[in-house]
């Protein structure tokens, strides 16, 4: 599949999404392209804005299998997983699958769940296989994860470890409709005798694949390579960081910024893709001090001041494209 066609998918799948759910083009740019970079999604928002029915149109415009787990204080990780079950017709133990065996995953309020239970999902979400006892399972493929997070200060809710947010290539937020988004949703609610609008399929499992295969051709020119690492490393240094931008996340920088240049239906990277997604990448992997958590810092200032602080190269459309 080339890159014009790549495009031109990603532009019907986004628009199919966006018949169904109520969010602006770019929140359903920022998710495909954690799917396109072969990552995994947070998505962050108070209750009531429409994250499961984001999740579960992806999986419906991209023609893959689909499970919901909802995360509870007393899940179990073999809940997820599945467990060896013991079978009177065989006398033996057989292997029952959890409902992390489909093609996309919703793990619906996954912080409402102690971090133990969060934790049954960093195998599936690193290796793309779960072990138990001691035997390895490989997953589908395609194979992503769409979580879904109320703000850690709700009531009842645990804050996911390092590691965990480490797994997610995006996270982004929804955000409230506009004005005229929340009157359609009344006015979709008031005549109920009409359909509600559906998520058309627009792809299949194998060329969802294709479209995955896309970015890994994409070019990155090497002054960008550079400027991807330095955003990282920078904010290393700000003072107001406990624990910066890991190399894993340099990686997924790298991945997304490809994912985001495919989708525009390009074979290169220019800068405006890795400034587009440098926020979803690197704010969750930020740890702030003490201090500048008690000063109302927050992570995405920090990217923010780190952005504007680094030059960006020049390398526009003709220089990416003569590197290829």
């Amino acid at each position: 599949m080339d890159h014009e066609t790549a495009g031109e998918l990603s532009g019907r799948i986004v628009d199919a999404i966006g018949e169904a759910v109520i969010a602006n083009r770019q929140f359903l740019e920022t998710t495909l392209t954690g799917i396109l970079g072969r990552g995994h999604v947070l998505l962050e928002d108070v209750p009531g804005t429409g994250k499961t029915l984001t999740a579960r149109s992806f999986a419906r415009a991209l023609g893959l299998s689909f499970q919901r787990i909802q995360f509870t204080p007393d899940l179990l990780p073999a809940d997820i997983t599945g467990s060896n079950v013991y079978s009177e017709k065989t006398g033996e133990f057989e292997f029952s699958r959890g409902p992390v065996f489909a093609n996309v995953v919703l793990a619906d309020e996954i912080n409402r769940s102690p971090p133990k239970t969060q934790a049954a999902l960093l195998e599936a979400m690193g290796e793309k296989q779960v072990t138990v006892d001691g035997e390895t399972h490989d997953l589908p493929d395609p194979f992503f994860v769409i979580a879904t997070q109320n703000p850690v200060e709700q009531e009842g809710t645990f804050g996911l470890p390092e590691a965990q947010r480490d797994r997610f290539m995006i996270k982004t937020t929804m955000g409230y409709p506009s004005a005229d988004g929340e009157r359609l949703l009344l006015d979709r609610r008031a005549n109920r005798t009409a359909q509600t609008p559906t998520v058309e399929q627009v792809v299949d499992a194998d060329q969802v694949r294709q479209l995955q295969q896309v970015p890994e051709g994409v070019d990155v020119d090497p002054r960008l390579r550079d400027y991807m690492v330095t955003l990282a490393r920078r904010t290393r240094r700000d003072d107001r960081v406990h624990v910066g931008v890991s190399p894993r996340g340099i990686q997924k920088l790298f991945e997304a910024s490809r994912a985001a240049a495919t989708i525009a239906g390009r074979g290169y990277v220019v800068p405006d893709d890795v400034k587009r997604v440098v926020g979803p990448v690197f704010t969750h992997r930020i740890v702030l001090t003490a201090d500048a958590s008690v000063r109302g810092v927050g992570r995405y200032d920090v990217v923010h001041d780190v952005v504007d602080s680094v030059e960006v190269p020049a390398v526009g459309q003709q220089q990416g494209a003569a590197s290829r």
